[in-house]
């Protein structure tokens, strides 16, 4: 029982790296309210990918309402707004924009920030004093009364890169060439923060983080189709009793630059090369008993990107997943593979 309440515990950490963090729905007048249909209050975001048929339920076997996910979910105000002083609350609409309060839940961005500063990649606009509010919101937090599946259904969020920024679209050549097909973060984000290989059932039975995932990745741009549109994207594996799991999604990972990609790091790059050649992309290499993470910028194509599983020997030690089953792959928030056509275009040597 310990150890199946402890697996519910690190699957909730897996889902809270592609999905919006959001609280089961309860009970009551409530629910005819705006906030309790938004996906902070929900959960519909986590529970809706979780349970799909290709979904991580597939490998756990465990219910979404068994998960232990209301430590970190919003079920009232008091979560982002109360403030206690000795045995009296107030209400602060500051704390709520402050940003270590979105971070309690929004880890993957907290660990963006901080590795955005070890790598010279801070995002522009933490660098200029922001915070999550600046950009998100409201309707975004609170919700506007409509109940979604995901924090990419229409009007779920409405923070966008022009709602402040207006492109000049004649001014800028990569602006016109790529057609409306190019959203911003595809040359804006310096790379993708990405979680590999989610040890869950030995955290299960340790009850420890430490040991049983491996540090974030910052070393690529993942690069998918979403709503027509060229975008950012996000990865993470996972592992249940050597049993292997993908889950590729549409990702805004905070760390924008000023200054785009050059046309060069996208185009006829190492990874299109080998594209090019049918050969796969080794995203994740284990040598010398550490993971080796390719570097640059790569396009989702899911049967050639190539990613190495590992488990605990009995000395505790990684070692890779020897068996030869294929992973299960989803594609989440519904991100979409690069088409071959798309392929054909990016492999071309870049004409200034």
């Amino acid at each position: 029982m310990r150890a199946k309440a402890m697996l519910a515990g690190v699957v909730v950490v897996v889902l809270a790296a592609i999905c919006v963090p959001a609280a089961p729905t309860e009970s009551g007048d409530q629910n005819d309210a705006c906030f309790s249909k938004s996906l902070h209050y929900t959960g519909e975001g986590m529970r809706y990918w979780y349970e799909k048929e290709d979904g991580l339920k597939s490998i756990t076997n465990i219910s979404y309402d068994k998960l232990g996910c209301n430590h970190c979910h919003v079920k009232s105000c008091d979560q982002c707004h109360a403030r206690k002083d000795q045995q009296a609350c107030s209400y602060s609409v500051q704390k709520a924009r402050e940003i270590d309060t979105c971070t309690v839940c929004h880890a993957r961005a907290k660990a963006a920030f901080e590795a955005g500063k070890d790598s010279n990649s801070v995002d522009v606009h933490i660098a200029k004093g922001k915070v999550c509010a600046d950009c998100h919101k409201g309707q975004d937090v609170h919700g506007d009364g409509t109940l979604r599946h995901s924090m990419r259904d229409e009007g779920a969020v409405r923070a966008n890169c022009t709602n402040c920024h207006k492109p000049k679209e004649n001014d800028i050549r990569p602006h016109t060439v790529h057609r409306g097909k190019l959203d911003c973060l595809a040359c804006h984000i310096s790379n993708s923060i990405s979680c590999l290989n989610c040890h869950i059932d030995n955290f299960a039975k340790t009850g420890k983080k430490e040991g049983n995932f491996l540090k974030p990745v910052q070393d690529w741009l993942l690069l998918v189709n979403y709503k027509g549109k060229v975008t950012a994207g996000t990865v993470q594996t996972a592992v249940y009793n050597n049993k292997k799991f993908i889950a590729y999604a549409p990702y805004f990972t905070h760390a924008v630059q000023a200054k785009a990609k050059d046309c060069a790091d996208c185009h006829g790059n190492a990874a299109m090369k080998l594209l090019q050649k049918n050969e796969p992309v080794p995203m994740a290499t284990f040598k010398d008993g550490q993971m080796v993470n390719w570097k640059g910028i790569v396009p989702l194509v899911p049967d050639k990107l190539q990613w190495t599983f590992l488990t605990k020997d009995a000395s505790d030690k990684w070692i890779p997943i020897e068996s030869n089953e294929p992973a299960k792959v989803q594609f989440v928030n519904y991100g979409e593979p690069f088409t071959k056509e798309q392929i054909k275009k990016m492999g071309m040597p870049f004409r200034k």
